[in-house]
């Protein structure tokens, strides 16, 4: 029988409808029945794409017996952490302090008012490894609870303050914006963590640094520092040739379990996907690499086939796990990988070695059981064999049982990919790609936007869902519409950027500090109001928060949004020196700050060859952060301000750039434009 989770529009809490676990979603009613039964709190954070999560839920929530002691002693509360990211980011920060380590699924053990008193992330069915059972941790929690309930207060009370003192840090006073000095060192103590050998950053496991190479491109265009963009080609190169990436699909999974980007962990997420395929767009537009931009088209191409949805935007993920044929369960990885007898069989003795020969499949593999990951190590020297060997390769992949897809649309990760696909075809020519960031753009405004401008979190199907938007919601979506405006000229994407932005600066900001929260002021009151301006997966929404701010000020001149960019970029001064890994989008934007950012005013008429020719050179510059506006020439008030006052030049389109609205003279050349932005015209 369905338990509470049934009604859920999220697919992670839908995974769990049909436990013997009572399951409650998050919210006042769960809390009012621990209270009135006098249990603790058992708080399970997962996502539908978790590996981990499936299988502690198949080991423990899917039996009858534990599910049975919970029920009795607990509240069970399920939460998707993508949908409820501020309820994530507050105990999981609980979790890291407390262990040394976080993860998913998060497990953790409340009292009925929300405070923490016991963590812990993934538990086996039976002792392992030096863990407890999950059966144990329960009747230990439970015993807690039950004899010494004064203790466990205590333990409560002293953690909820530890976490208020944590917030208060980046709240403590305002921090300059980064200087030059600032940025240098962040690539000094980078260039430390990088793998001279690997690329990337670090050692096992290795995630994608799609923040760190923006800032390093940006650092190059700036400062001509050979060293970022060698650390920015390298690591390109490096994923773009590993397991990691799809050799046959496009896109990327999460992370590299080796330091060698061979083997993925192997579920893919929409904002990986979206964050690095503008990372290898601005590879591409800074140094000419094919390969750069056959990856920014193939990851293009993987979204609009494997993630967009019916109704125009774009699916959160595709899962780690698929049904093994042979086994007949489901297994990590069974969709990717190959064994060399699987190759003869489909291809045949010749194009089957040529096979294994381009994509690195063995006899002794690189995954479980003799299978090998596809990587591309060099590139194909018949490109047209190769092309045909990885069609046959897709197709027959293709008739494999597929992961599932976790198909709720969240609105911060669409903004990225709407800025991410609307550059993409403006830059590389693919009208389909800004007509498919578009319609996600419509979708948004359509089923995610309300009538007061409030941005709701996820939706499905087409309907929304009730959690408000985080920052980052807001943030990166006018991040997209942003993009959207430089690409199409339509002055209402830049109007709807700026509506969102004046929530963030009303409700989402201390104006005593100028940090920001990742919550509103009016949002649900949790233990504590989470607040982080460090880059996980995605940029943190403080930064994402401030380049927006930025790149809108540069389009209007607007002294209050460039002022509180620059305030919330104090941060970005506090950390660069010493965490540049994990404040990767804040540095990135500070690089614009300090360059201007450019303002790219190109005045003509729409249907004008030279209008466009100088809007290319304009979207091609590699001026950090630059902004670029199109349009007919207008004087006195107009809805884009850098179009204001600006004229034709002896009849001609003209380009202007500026910086803070004051312009250098303008010129009718779209190589000069090149040159000024710092980019090679094609």
């Amino acid at each position: 029988m369905p338990n509470r989770l049934a009604d859920a529009t999220s697919p992670y809490l839908l995974q769990h409808a049909d436990n013997p676990v009572d399951w409650w979603p998050w919210g006042p009613a769960a809390f009012a029945e621990a209270a009135r039964r006098g249990v603790p709190v058992l708080l399970s954070v997962g996502y539908a794409a978790c590996h981990w999560c499936h299988v502690m839920a198949h080991e423990s929530f899917e039996d009858e017996d534990v599910a049975g002691y919970l029920n009795e002693r607990f509240v069970a509360v399920k939460v998707d952490r993508e949908e409820r990211p501020d309820v994530d980011a507050v105990y999981m920060e609980a979790v890291q302090a407390a262990t040394g380590q976080g993860g998913w699924p998060m497990t953790v053990f409340l009292t009925p008012d929300k405070e923490p008193f016991y963590f812990g992330t993934y538990f086996p069915p039976e002792p392992r490894h030096g863990m407890p059972s999950f059966r144990q941790v329960l009747e230990g929690v439970e015993a807690a609870w039950r004899d010494r309930r004064e203790e466990v207060g205590e333990v409560a009370g002293r953690i909820r303050a530890d976490l208020a003192g944590r917030a208060s840090v980046y709240s403590a006073g305002a921090h300059h914006p980064p200087a030059a000095a600032d940025l240098h060192q962040a690539l000094v103590t980078l260039g430390r963590d990088f793998d001279e050998r690997r690329g990337g950053f670090g050692g096992a496991p290795k995630f994608p640094p799609a923040m760190v190479i923006e800032y390093l491109l940006r650092h190059h265009a700036r400062t001509g520092s050979q060293a970022a963009l060698e650390m920015a080609e390298r690591t390109g190169e490096a994923m773009a040739r590993g397991g990691i990436h799809d050799q046959l699909g496009g896109g990327f999974a999460r992370y590299a379990v080796d330091a060698g980007w061979v083997v993925p962990h192997f579920e893919k997420m929409l904002y990986d996907n979206a964050l690095l395929l503008r990372a290898y767009l601005h590879l591409w537009r800074a140094t000419g690499s094919p390969l750069a931009r056959r990856v920014a088209l193939s990851t293009a191409d993987f979204l609009l086939r494997e993630l967009r949805t019916p109704e125009g935007a774009f699916a959160s993920a595709l899962d780690a796990d698929s049904l093994d044929e042979e086994s007949g369960s489901s297994a990590e990885g069974a969709y990717y990988v190959w064994e060399p007898g699987q190759l003869v069989d489909l291809l045949g003795p010749a194009d089957a070695a040529t096979a294994a020969r381009l994509f690195s499949v063995t006899a002794e593999g690189t995954f479980e059981h003799g299978t090998s990951v596809l990587q591309l190590l060099a590139d194909p020297e018949d490109v047209d064999e190769f092309e045909v060997i990885r069609e046959r390769l897709l197709a027959a992949r293709g008739l494999r049982p597929a992961p599932a897809r976790d198909d709720k649309v969240v609105a911060a990760w669409n903004g990225l990919a709407i800025a991410a696909l609307a550059e993409t075809g403006a830059l590389l020519e693919r009208p389909d790609l800004v007509e498919a960031a578009e319609r996600a753009a419509d979708l948004l405004l359509a089923v995610h936007l309300t009538p007061e401008g409030r941005l709701l979190r996820t939706s499905r199907d087409g309907r929304p869902g009730a959690n408000a938007g985080v920052l980052e919601d807001y943030a990166d979506t006018a991040e997209g519409f942003l993009a959207l405006y430089a690409v199409t000229g339509e002055a209402e994407w830049l109007q709807l950027a700026g509506g969102l932005l004046d929530t963030v600066l009303k409700h989402f900001t201390d104006e005593a500090s100028g940090a920001l929260y990742d919550t509103a002021d009016d949002a649900e009151e949790l233990i504590r109001r989470p607040q982080d301006p460090t880059d996980n997966a995605t940029p943190s929404g403080w930064t994402a928060a401030a380049g927006a701010l930025l790149t809108y000020a540069a389009y209007t001149g607007s002294a209050r949004h460039r002022t509180a960019a620059e305030r919330a970029l104090g941060i970005v001064g506090a950390l660069a020196a010493r965490a540049p890994r994990f404040i990767g989008w804040g540095l990135a934007v500070a690089e614009a700050l300090l360059d201007g950012p450019r303002e790219v005013a190109v005045v003509g008429p729409a249907d004008d060859p030279a209008t466009a020719a100088l809007r290319r050179a304009a979207l091609l510059a590699t001026a950090p952060g630059a902004v670029v506006a199109v349009g007919a020439p207008a004087t006195g008030d107009t809805e884009v301000p850098l179009l204001a006052d600006r004229p034709l030049v002896g009849g001609a389109p003209a380009a202007y750039v500026c910086r803070h609205f004051a312009c250098d003279a303008p010129t009718t050349d779209a190589a000069v434009l090149g040159e000024r932005l710092g980019v090679a015209v094609e």
